[in-house]
């Protein structure tokens, strides 16, 4: 079933509007594999604003798409969600979170392998930290198995190059294997070839809330 706070593509650009004024915003930060994807899900949560795409928990400064994805720099791919507390709270959207990954895949995420692409939650405090346990308990005892997500320390965030914000809705053309297409269709197309929601849907059936 999906969460009352999921949001039609029309609430979507008024309450981001809303958002970017609103004095009492909050950020957290997690990875979920390929940040096209989290970017694209956490869009359309009811009380989310902005979300940006990046690396973070690595020790290079100012890492590039390529540096992090060759591996060596401990970075993650990773997006930086933008929330009202008052429409969201934190805590839903760990829960959310943890329904949009594979929680039990240590090595990537779906066809994207390596350190670069790992799931993690990282925290910013006690209080952060409390929340994300408690939604990786509620996950672990809905799943009946345990979650191999870590919830780490806040490091240092790093928005990633500009052509891969707002990936997944890009009007602008990009050379694939299927020729020039605009990246919004690239997008489709690689979300659907890697299974990420067939995988999704699998572990979480009908509270999978993006699928």
């Amino acid at each position: 079933m999906i969460p009352h706070f999921l949001r039609n593509a029309a609430l979507a650009a008024a309450a981001a509007t809303a958002l970017g004024t609103a004095a009492d915003a909050a950020e957290i930060t997690v990875a979920g594999g390929c940040f096209w994807c989290v970017e694209a899900d956490f869009e359309k949560v009811q009380g989310v604003g902005e979300v940006v795409s990046g690396y973070t928990g690595g020790d290079v400064e100012n890492p590039t798409y390529s540096q992090v994805t060759a591996g060596g720099t401990g970075h993650y791919e990773a997006a930086e969600i933008e929330y009202d507390p008052d429409i969201v709270s934190r805590r839903q959207l760990y829960d959310l979170f943890f329904r949009s990954i594979d929680p039990f895949d240590d090595g990537g995420q779906f066809c994207d392998r390596g350190a670069s692409y790992r799931t993690a939650i990282f925290v910013d405090g006690p209080e952060a930290r409390a929340d994300a346990e408690a939604a990786k308990q509620a996950a672990e005892e809905e799943l009946g198995r345990e979650i191999v997500t870590p919830i780490v320390e806040a490091a240092e965030f790093y928005a990633a190059e500009e052509y891969h914000q707002n990936y997944y809705k890009s009007g602008e053309r990009t050379l694939t294997r299927f020729g020039w297409i605009n990246r919004a269709d690239a997008y489709e197309r690689y979300r659907d070839a890697c299974r990420r929601d067939e995988r999704v849907r699998e572990i979480w059936g009908d509270d999978a809330p993006f699928v």
